[in-house]
């Protein structure tokens, strides 16, 4: 069977009666899944919905808002995962773009989200809770505790996932079975995935990361999660000895780190620690392995193709290089090419494109989107800018390796040169007393485009722009060096920890 639910159930334990996710609160065992997703399928299955019809959920993060994806698949509909923190009208844009049969939101939520459900024809609206509250699980209570999956081809849709939508509207990734099932099955070789593993899930499960990458893996090595809302330090501290495997974006790292708590005895029973949705400070990743003995794994992916790249977790693979994001996983194809499509040297900056199992069959609704988003011989153009090998801020990176540069749209043209921003940013971070920056591009009479940065500071750090700007000029171009530094208390960042560059050049596009 092709069904992505029956992929990950192969992986679980003989003995369903072991925890499969642990809370604060209760335990869960694989057992009970099995039960409650199927309770939650039957549901769905009465509902006598059409084939490939989407089952729309924003809720907060629960074990139960997990086992209604699961029973999403289970049933062989489409699941549609919506951010916790869009409002009216990005729901209203969603609603109307995907039109899904079912809509599954927060008590608290019911009366916007069910006004804008029944204007957009939707037959049926729950709500589900982060306490097991809800009129879902009402429902589901009084069907069958068995299900039979539902047949299911490998590109079978199974997922439509928004992108983050920084430039117009949001596009929704169709995301096979296959796609993501290839995806599981890789991942779970290349990181070592045991039975053995507990994973510290701290990730929301409205995005690729948390949902997809950590959640698959545990499910398909059987392992056990430790369900936490949200990263709270405290909780993090207290749950990761009992830990082996922790999932994060930077800002986690970066706030383990400002604890004194965190220490090697912390990290006792840790095999990996990744890190993606975000780019990684070399600051960060130095001290993270000064502190914790540890080399946090950092890798590479999207929206439309789950992962791409990691660093390799097997010493026999080779070392994990902070400021790349490894090498291609065994089955996806990535290349560097120029603007005219032609493959670049090693070293050399292009633009990344990539093409195998995992990468998604287009936009949901948008075929002439999805066309220009693919080449004529089938390579997906992720829109990243990046290089394989080649130096990197003062050093050589080995052949194999790849570095992002930073997004095409965000690429600065001044005066006739590109500057790629994460470069630049590279330099100002190592600057002392540079907590983090963000290089953009501001509209310009003579040059088009200046290159501008914004930094933060380290707390309780006056930084001198003057000398920063003097000690650039020192170490790289000067068309590369900015025209100005604006101090500020801290960068807009998205839920998963992404810098808003679109946010910036709005608020400085006047300098």
């Amino acid at each position: 069977m092709s069904n992505l639910y029956a992929v990950l159930e192969s992986g679980f334990p003989v003995d369903r009666k072991t925890v499969a996710i642990e809370t604060p609160e209760r335990c869960y065992t694989w057992d009970d899944m099995d039960r409650a997703s199927a309770c939650l399928a039957n549901l769905l299955a009465s509902l006598a919905l059409p084939a490939g019809a989407r089952v729309a959920v924003q809720v907060e993060k629960s074990p139960e808002a997990l086992l209604l994806y699961l029973a999403t698949l289970r049933a062989g509909l489409v699941y549609l995962p919506l951010n916790t923190a869009y409002r009216e009208s990005e729901i209203g844009y969603f609603l109307g773009n995907a039109e899904p049969d079912v809509v599954v939101c927060a008590p608290e939520n019911a009366a916007w989200v069910g006004r804008i459900a029944r204007a957009a024809g939707v037959g049926h609206v729950y709500t589900l809770g982060d306490q097991r509250t809800g009129t879902l699980l009402d429902a589901a209570a009084s069907f069958p505790q068995t299900f039979c999956t539902v047949e299911r081809k490998l590109d079978d849709l199974a997922v439509i996932l928004y992108t983050s939508g920084t430039t117009g509207r949001s596009k929704g990734a169709m995301l096979t079975h296959g796609n993501m099932a290839s995806n599981a099955l890789t991942l779970g070789q290349y990181w070592g995935w045991r039975s053995d593993d507990v994973l510290l899930h701290m990730l929301p499960i409205f995005h690729i990361h948390g949902l997809f990458v950590a959640s698959h893996g545990a499910l398909l090595a059987g392992a056990r999660m430790i369900w936490l809302p949200r990263l709270d330090v405290n909780q993090a501290l207290h749950y990761l000895p009992r830990s082996t495997v922790m999932m994060g974006v930077p800002t986690y790292y970066v706030r383990l780190l400002a604890d004194a708590r965190f220490d090697r005895e912390a990290c006792r029973n840790m095999r990996l620690f990744i890190s993606g949705s975000a780019p990684l400070l070399m600051e960060t990743f130095n001290a993270f392995r000064e502190r914790s003995g540890h080399t946090i794994l950092e890798r590479y992916g999207m929206s439309e193709t789950v992962m791409l790249t990691s660093n390799p977790y097997h010493c026999a693979d080779g070392e994990r290089l902070g400021g790349t994001v490894g090498k291609p996983l065994p089955g996806v194809q990535l290349r560097v090419v120029d603007d005219a499509g032609h493959a670049l040297a090693a070293g050399d900056i292009g633009h990344i494109q990539v093409r195998g199992p995992n990468v998604f069959s287009g936009y949901w609704r948008m075929p002439e989107k999805t066309r220009e988003e693919f080449t004529a011989d089938g390579w997906f153009k992720t829109g990243d800018v990046g290089r394989y090998g080649g130096a990197s801020v003062g050093r050589q990176v080995p052949e194999g390796y790849v570095s992002i540069v930073g997004r095409s749209k965000d690429l600065i043209i001044s005066g006739g040169y590109n500057v790629y921003p994460k470069e630049i940013e590279g330099f100002i971070d190592d600057i002392p007393g540079v907590a983090e920056s963000a290089v953009i591009g501001v509209p310009h009479p003579d040059f088009g485009e200046a290159v501008v940065a914004v930094v933060v500071p380290k707390p309780h750090v006056s930084l001198d722009t003057q000398a920063m700007l003097a000690g650039l000029k020192q170490n790289i171009a000067n068309f590369k060096v900015p025209k100005r530094i604006h101090i500020a208390q801290e960068l807009p960042r998205n839920t998963m920890g992404k810098v808003q560059k679109n946010v910036l050049r709005e608020t400085y596009q006047t300098l």
